[in-house]
């Protein structure tokens, strides 16, 4: 499945944005896609998932209560809409996809096979 983000740009502190990510894939639905992102210097971590099975989403405590993450399976699309914005926010934002994420690894970056090209999101102070 090829996957395609976009929505990034640069933002004042405490502003927003919504990124999406377009899948190719008519099976979209069967796959658990998440969002990643990786500030400069830094390694590539986890910010939210939503796994179509059983409907359940996740997302990492440093955006819990900002970030939302939806998807639209017509649409082949997941969005990931960032509230209240962080300089600390600032980074490529890169969706992935897996149809085989089970929960207790939906976190990890190895289990998702499929990738985007990333977004910036760039969060001025």
């Amino acid at each position: 499945v090829q996957l395609q983000a976009s929505g990034g740009g640069l933002v004042q502190a405490g502003g927003s944005l919504r990124l999406s990510c377009v899948a190719s894939e008519n099976t979209f639905a069967r796959y658990t896609v998440a969002w990643f992102r990786q500030a400069p210097g830094k390694e590539r971590e986890f910010v939210s998932a939503y796994k179509f099975a059983g409907g359940y989403t996740d997302i990492a405590e440093s955006v819990k209560g900002r970030f939302t993450i939806s998807r639209d399976n017509a649409k082949k699309t997941v969005y990931l809409q960032m509230n209240s914005l962080r300089p600390e926010d600032t980074a490529v934002y890169f969706c992935a996809a897996s149809s085989s994420v089970i929960r207790s690894n939906v976190a990890s970056r190895t289990a998702y096979g499929y990738w985007g090209q990333g977004t910036q999101v760039t969060v001025s102070s």
